[in-house]
């Protein structure tokens, strides 16, 4: 698998492109908490800052939470949104960086529970929602490496709340970092359930700041979960 060499990647609405500078900046706005010290460490003018929000947004939807100021002071914080748009961009990365052939890790689950094409499977690394098929209880699930975000505990999205209705608790087993993206491996906090990989982009290893034996939680979406029948 190489992950070596230079890419550009962008998802677009209607006219508007939202690529690496604007990644860029919805993280420095989370970071340093409001748009104008975003701006600033990004060494940006604040009146394009502010105007690239606004077009981003009307596109793509609220994507900062703006608060005035008062006794404790104003700010800026990302919407849910903004981490949704964020993670697409990160998996976005990962597929244009010649690493469609992705890693995959397969796990056997037992159908528990149906809701229409989407079924609840209980699994050795825990429940899982996944597209299964319509004739099986026993299934062989596939989870693909480039599918998973993974998030530090205290931001990790509740699964009510996200479009990632799985969510995995683990800790990082290993990291194998390349230019642009980089293989990291959960060890489930089911001690009997397989390791998981995820390929996320280096930018995203960074901001994590993740090493060997921290905690880590992974999520990814159920439509993006395939099972097949077992037999």
């Amino acid at each position: 698998m190489s992950m070596d060499g230079e890419f550009d990647a962008f998802l677009t609405s209607s006219d508007v492109a939202f690529g690496t500078r604007d990644a860029a900046l919805l993280r420095a706005i989370d970071a340093e908490g409001s748009l104008n010290a975003a701006a600033g460490s990004l060494e940006r003018s604040y009146s394009r800052a502010h105007e690239r929000i606004g077009a981003l947004e009307a596109e793509f939807g609220a994507l900062v939470d703006r608060t005035r100021g008062g006794s404790g002071g104003g700010g800026s914080a990302l919407t849910e949104r903004a981490w949704d748009l964020l993670a697409r961009f990160d998996r976005l990365q990962v597929a244009v960086s010649d690493t469609i052939d992705a890693e995959e890790v397969v796990l056997a689950g037992e159908i528990a529970e149906r809701d229409g094409e989407l079924a609840t499977c209980e699994t050795a690394v825990g429940t899982i929602r996944v597209l299964a098929p319509a004739d099986a209880d026993q299934v062989q699930i596939t989870i693909r490496a480039d599918a998973i975000t993974l998030h530090a505990p205290a931001e990790a999205p509740p699964a009510t709340g996200t479009s990632a209705r799985n969510r995995l608790d683990g800790a990082v087993e290993a990291i194998e970092r390349e230019a642009s993206v980089a293989r990291v491996l959960l060890a489930p906090a089911a001690a009997d359930g397989p390791s998981i990989a995820a390929l996320v982009t280096v930018e995203s290893l960074d901001r994590l700041a993740l090493s060997v034996g921290d905690p880590i939680v992974a999520t990814w979406k159920a439509t993006a979960t395939r099972a097949t029948a077992r037999r």
